[in-house]
């Protein structure tokens, strides 16, 4: 037998998948899994990229440019224009196989083997994976559940600088707690950035959803960065269409633009379909986002309301994106996760949650936490609490 790799020994399972096994083992006993462990949103994509999808007209399902095709970049220049770039072109632009991957381009475009970059966490799961595919080692920076996963001071970002940091990630607004960074907070890592020479890598796929009139600082707003920023945008959670695998990458900086095109044209080319359909969705779509903004206000409050209901857990309200942290009443929550697939059921009903451990570069900081994604209607979300506070009480007897 071949020896696997040390890359492939060491890559870590995804804490949001990695219960799928026991989720479809439930569900082939008949069991209704209600899926909170999934940022896979149940609302519509828009019409405008189905019906974009019904009436493809192409006699040749062709290679796309390696940078994306001319007339998707143009419609991203759109609609950074609207946001207030006005300095972006069509050139600023990479499409990629998602947003994945335009975080592989960025993180292999200014890291080699040994490198550094620092995270705040409970961060994004999948970071873990695309840095260890590299090489890159994590240096996190620990927020607390108590001051809502508050950023810790930014001067604690500059004292976890060394020789080998190459630069900062952060995900504004978070996955997967939600949290909505300031501009007072982003400018002082701006300068952070330019005084070490490092980047900052944002991925801001959450852009459209902040709530309580808050409106999100991107840090293209910080023109200084030009040569020392990569932006992370997809269109999954956007316009709820994580099928069509369609991301991109951002940036103003000519020599970051141009190394990751290597890497672009080492992969061939990014979905021509995916392409069509987020051509398509972002014609007229401001009805559209606010309807979305408008409904995950809602099921935020309930999820949020429902969850501090519960005796011993504790569930910050979060500013953004939709997801929440919960912290439960049990010492291990991945085991606590796992029993409910495995051995509990009410009314043939049970839950999947993902264990905030995989979230952590420290995962005993989460051991008693889990990230709840609130993408199912109010309906489900109040069954899904509901069977969380009877597992609760079954699981601690």
């Amino acid at each position: 037998m071949p020896k696997i790799s040390n890359r492939a020994v060491n890559m870590p399972a995804s804490p949001i998948r990695k219960l799928v096994p026991y989720a479809l083992a439930a569900k082939a006993k008949g069991t209704k899994v209600y899926h909170l462990n999934i940022g896979q949103p149940d609302i519509e994509t828009p019409k405008t990229a189905l019906n974009a999808l019904k009436n493809i007209d192409l006699k040749v399902l062709e290679y796309a440019l390696s940078e994306g095709n001319l007339d998707y970049r143009k419609q991203l220049e759109k609609y950074y224009h609207s946001i207030g770039f006005t300095d972006l072109t069509t050139n600023n632009f990479i499409v990629t196989n998602g947003g994945s991957e335009a975080l592989n381009f960025a993180l292999s475009v200014v890291c080699d083997s040994g490198d550094e970059v620092i995270i705040p966490e409970p961060y994004y799961a999948n970071y873990n994976g695309f840095t260890n595919a590299i090489g890159v080692k994590v240096v996190a920076i620990p927020s607390s559940i108590d001051t809502g996963f508050a950023l810790p001071k930014i001067e604690e970002f500059e004292k976890k600088i060394t020789e080998k940091t190459k630069a900062i990630l952060i995900c504004n607004p978070g996955n997967p707690t939600g949290y909505l960074y300031t501009r007072e907070e982003l400018q002082k890592l701006a300068e952070i950035a330019l005084k070490h020479d490092i980047v900052i890598i944002s991925d801001e796929v959450y852009r459209e959803y902040v709530y309580d009139g808050e409106k999100q600082v991107s840090m293209l707003e910080f023109p200084e960065l030009k040569e020392n920023c990569i932006i992370i945008d997809s269109e999954s959670k956007r316009y709820s269409m994580c099928g069509v695998r369609i991301g991109f990458l951002v940036t103003r900086s000519q020599s970051l633009h141009n190394a990751a095109m290597l890497f672009a044209q080492a992969r061939l080319s990014p979905v021509l379909i995916g392409q069509i359909l987020a051509t398509a969705a972002h014609n007229d779509d401001a009805e559209y986002i606010n309807s979305v903004r408008e409904e995950y206000t809602k099921r935020r409050n309930l999820l949020v309301e429902l969850l501090n209901e519960i005796p011993g857990v504790k569930c910050p309200k979060p500013k953004g994106a939709f997801y929440c942290v919960a912290e439960l009443p049990v010492e291990d929550a991945d085991d606590f996760a796992q029993w409910m697939l495995e051995s509990f059921s009410h009314n043939g009903e049970t839950v999947m949650v993902a264990p905030a451990s995989g979230f952590y570069s420290q995962p005993e900081l989460g051991k008693k936490q889990v990230r709840i994604a609130y993408v199912l209607k109010s309906e489900d979300l109040k069954r899904s609490v509901e069977l969380l506070k009877i597992a609760l009480e079954e699981y601690n007897k």
